[in-house]
């Protein structure tokens, strides 16, 4: 099975696109993780950029945020097709609203796979707070009632949500694994989406536990003889990433802690 390693572009969005991929490119990546514009030129050069420097794209999405579904719906359907028209590795998104109604957040699930029938790019829905996958038993139950659902797998998040290493929930948990196609990277913690260095030793425990989550990922699909997977190293930019008081200088390098995590579990495992 083939692991690929996607950077993203978030933290990085003041960096000139052909900057940014020489750089990706430089540190070993094979590709990045990334939304796109609607204007046509712009989409153009970073669409030339990655094919320039031989580099992948999974399209991200996460921008769709109206309150009103109707209104929602229609603009969840224009940026899918939007991401869709550059021929992605594959979409991410971060679907929904946890406060809608379950046949709501159904109705987006949905109009995604069409969306995916039509254009014949595959979309995974993220695990995120806010989204309607924001906590591991509220996406149990999407996981259980939609059989063909398959996710990109931030469990981060759920950790936060549910103020623990989830080791109450294992059930929902390895639902959640055997559904997952694609990895976020970030480890999170009880009080957090996101510890402050994955290299600090006081961080070992949460490190660990997000470690065994993805290893069981990784088992799956060697076991499903599945022929890739694909990881993105998504530590996060502020406010994710914690800022010193009065100076807001950030506590580390974004960067750094990004290809920390790749080179990890490039090694881990090769």
């Amino acid at each position: 099975m083939k692991i690929l390693f996607f950077c993203p572009r978030w933290g990085q969005e003041a960096v000139e696109w052909d900057v940014f991929l020489q750089k990706v490119k430089q540190e070993g990546y094979d590709g990045v993780e990334a939304s796109l514009p609607y204007g046509e030129k712009e989409k153009a050069e970073i669409l030339n950029g990655l094919e320039k420097h031989g580099l992948q794209f999974i399209g991200q999405h996460y921008e769709t945020t109206e309150k009103s579904f109707d209104v929602h719906y229609q603009q969840f359907e224009q940026r899918l097709h939007n991401l869709a028209s550059s021929n992605p590795l594959f979409i991410n998104s971060q679907t929904g609203k946890d406060y809608y109604t379950f046949e709501q957040n159904t109705q987006l699930i949905a109009l995604a796979t069409t969306v995916s029938n039509h254009t014949g790019v595959n979309i995974l829905h993220e695990t995120h707070r806010g989204k309607f996958s924001f906590a591991a038993h509220i996406a149990s139950t999407y996981l259980a009632e939609i059989e063909d659902l398959r996710i990109t797998l931030d469990i981060s998040h759920w950790c936060n949500t549910a103020e623990s290493f989830l080791h109450d929930q294992q059930e929902a948990v390895d639902l959640a694994i055997s559904r997952t196609d694609h990895i976020h990277s970030r480890v999170g913690y009880p009080e957090g989406p996101q510890i402050t260095d994955p290299r600090a030793p006081e961080w070992k425990e949460a490190l660990n536990f997000h470690l065994s989550c993805w290893d069981k990922v990784v088992a799956k699909k060697q076991a499903e003889n599945a022929p890739l997977l694909t990881i993105t190293s998504e530590f996060g930019a502020p406010p994710y990433l914690p800022l010193l008081p009065y100076t807001k200088q950030p506590v580390v390098s974004q960067w750094d802690v990004n290809v920390f995590m790749m080179e990890l579990l490039k090694e881990r495992y090769k």
